[in-house]
């Protein structure tokens, strides 16, 4: 076990260091999120009826696409590794190969951290004002990670299965669409019937009005806080277990 934590520890510090080399991939993860911000609420948030101020409504589901757009590099990530040798020349190596998509996962963990305090900050320059206690950012925080955790292995497992650095790129598209279709933007009760039905049954949500209801307070919607926290949770730690497994074997197959 001491050998597999070391491993881990080394393939972070790995991936920490590639992130840190690809500043074009860091800089579009923090201004994309905040110019979506500043575009929903200086442009449409006049026009939206949430019953609360809309930065108060927005920001949770901003700062989840914030962290959905920075896993999604991971994937572009994993398959540098796959197609260019560097799995095989761990392999001899006293090192764990499959430890390098744990390692690509907890870097993608620490530099979205970064990213949403960034979001954060901007959201509270905007006018943001979080009614959350220390104990509720920490869950805020936590459910967060969770949200990282999941999308990170899914990306992890794209970018195991594809060929090339466009094909495991395209797996942003998947991952900011998904906020999109929920209760980020505007209430799922305003939309068409047909839509509704996947936006309240999607992992986003749940974690969209978790979040909300912790640092927001009043501006959770009128969602179940207790009963959005526990579904949040249950997806988020079923599709984390499920895509863990699934990327493990698939590199394994592929290797």
């Amino acid at each position: 076990m001491t050998y597999l934590l070391r491993d881990v520890s080394t393939m972070t510090v790995r991936g920490l260091r590639l992130v840190s080399r690809d500043l074009d991939a860091m800089i579009t993860a923090v201004v994309l999120p905040v110019i979506i911000l500043l575009m929903f609420v200086l442009v449409f948030g006049g026009a939206m009826d949430t019953g609360t101020g809309y930065i108060n409504y927005v920001t949770p589901g901003v700062i989840l696409l914030a962290a959905g757009f920075g896993a999604a590099s991971t994937a572009a990530a994993v398959e540098h590794d796959m197609s260019s040798g560097m799995v095989e020349r761990l392999r001899s190596m006293p090192v764990t190969a499959w430890t390098v998509l744990s390692g690509h996962v907890a870097a993608s963990l620490v530099k979205n951290l970064v990213t949403t305090a960034i979001v954060f900050g901007v959201s509270i320059l905007m006018g943001f004002r979080p009614e959350a206690s220390a104990l509720e950012w920490l869950a805020a925080v936590g459910m967060i990670l969770l949200f990282v955790g999941w999308i990170t292995w899914l990306a992890a497992l794209v970018g195991v299965l594809v060929r090339s650095p466009e094909a495991a790129g395209g797996f942003s598209f998947f991952v900011m669409f998904l906020p999109y279709v929920s209760s980020a933007f505007v209430p799922v009760d305003t939309l068409p019937g047909w839509l509704r039905g996947f936006a309240e049954h999607q992992p986003v949500t749940p974690v969209i009005e978790t979040v909300r209801g912790l640092l927001a307070g009043d501006a959770a919607g009128g969602a179940d806080p207790v009963g959005a926290a526990v579904l949040a949770v249950v997806w988020c730690l079923g599709l984390g277990l499920l895509f863990a497994v699934a990327a493990g074997l698939a590199f394994r197959a592929r290797r």
